[in-house]
């Protein structure tokens, strides 16, 4: 028999769903909850952990650092040089001049150190200290060949502050150099930079050839002749005396006297108020291959003897200069004299090398000994340096 099903059973359930839909109060209507009590937030603590500097940048802080405490020590001791001097228009009236420079002092007794055409024909000159104080200097002593000189002032010795000398025999390329002076004017202005080359000789127009000289990359202009060039102790190795220059400004190739030469002159200086040059008493002329071929000379490298000064070292020692005129090329040069080829041991290639080992490595009395070559024959003479002459 087939069961119909009952639409009736079935509609109860859903009637039931119905009304309890129904029943379910509206949100209007419901109760407010009760509001659950948020929580307290935790405080948040930032430590600050300095973050360690990266090896270059701690390098660069250790480097400013130690310049900064080298011009703090050194800078007080740096002075500003005013020169002053009358010269003459064209019609003879008197034109005031006046130059500026730097110096340094090296004693409690007012020494101050500069260049020699800092204060060269000066009439007055006038040192200004690092704390402004303002005294009138005396020339204690020059030495135009190393362009050095010694000026004085009288001051109390608690406002004067020395330098310390170091020594510029064991210099390198490559190391720091600091230099400080009054460029244009603007007193005690700091550069740094390097050593550029060592052992330098630089001709001068109507001088003797500077040499010996420390070369430097610092910044080097007018005005900061005579002031200091320092290592990083700040110790002093040479006095900034020149530039190299197309514009007459630094543009990285600045000279200094080394500081061993300073430490020889400077006491002759202040004992005696010049210093005794050693001299051989010749002219002679540096050889150079052309010159040996057209001279048929036995080497290519040496001085040739041309002349020798009546009654100096070299005559008195027996050496002999030119005695006939040869034309080699456009020239006409003495010929047939001694050719010197080394001094102590030492080979010299020119008269400025020459010049510079008498003035570095010798002293006026001291005897030398010579290698010549005189007729083809190698031989030694012995000679007695005697002063050069002012003249």
């Amino acid at each position: 028999m087939k069961r119909t099903l009952n639409p009736i059973i079935y509609a109860i359930p859903i009637i039931a769903i119905l009304a309890g839909c129904l029943a379910i109060p509206s949100p209007a209507s419901q109760p407010e909850p009760t509001p659950t009590p948020a929580p307290t937030p935790t405080p948040i603590v930032i430590v600050a952990t300095p973050t360690p500097l990266p090896p270059e940048l701690a390098a660069t802080d250790v480097e400013e650092q130690l310049i900064i405490n080298v011009y703090q020590r050194v800078s007080p001791a740096v002075v500003h040089i005013t020169s002053r001097a009358i010269a003459l228009d064209f019609f003879w009236g008197p034109i005031p001049q006046e130059g500026t420079g730097s110096g340094f002092i090296i004693d409690k007794e007012g020494h101050i150190v500069t260049n020699h055409h800092v204060i060269e024909g000066a009439e007055s000159i006038e040192v200004t200290l690092a704390d402004g104080t303002v005294a009138p200097a005396k020339i204690v002593g020059t030495d135009p060949y190393n362009d050095l000189a010694v000026i004085k002032i009288d001051v109390p010795p608690d406002k004067l502050h020395p330098v310390e000398l170091g020594s510029s025999s064991d210099l390198r390329v490559g190391q720091r150099a600091i230099a400080i002076g009054n460029p244009f004017g603007l007193d005690r202005t700091l550069t740094v930079g390097v050593i550029s080359s060592l052992g330098r000789i630089i001709e001068r127009e109507g001088e003797r050839a500077l040499g010996e000289l420390i070369q430097t990359d610092a910044a080097i202009n007018p005005g900061n002749s005579g002031g200091p060039l320092l290592d990083s102790h700040g110790r002093v190795i040479g006095v900034n005396t020149a530039i190299k220059s197309p514009v007459g400004a630094s543009v990285g190739i600045g000279f200094a006297v080394p500081v061993d030469t300073v430490k020889r002159v400077v006491p002759e200086l202040i004992a005696k108020g010049h210093y005794a040059h050693p001299w051989l008493g010749i002219w002679a002329y540096s050889i150079t291959p052309a010159l040996a071929k057209g001279l048929n000379l036995p080497v290519d490298r040496g001085l040739l003897l041309a002349q020798l000064y009546q009654g100096g070292p070299a005559d008195r020692a027996g050496l002999r200069g030119g005695n006939r005129r040869v034309r080699v090329g456009n020239y006409i040069v003495l010929a047939g004299g001694d050719i010197i080829t080394a001094i102590n041991g030492t080979e010299v290639k020119s008269m400025e090398e020459l010049t510079v080992y008498l003035e570095t490595k010798t002293k006026v009395g001291q005897v030398v000994e010579l290698t010549v070559l005189r007729d083809g024959q190698r031989m030694t003479v012995k000679v007695k340096l005697g002063e050069r002459p002012e003249s």
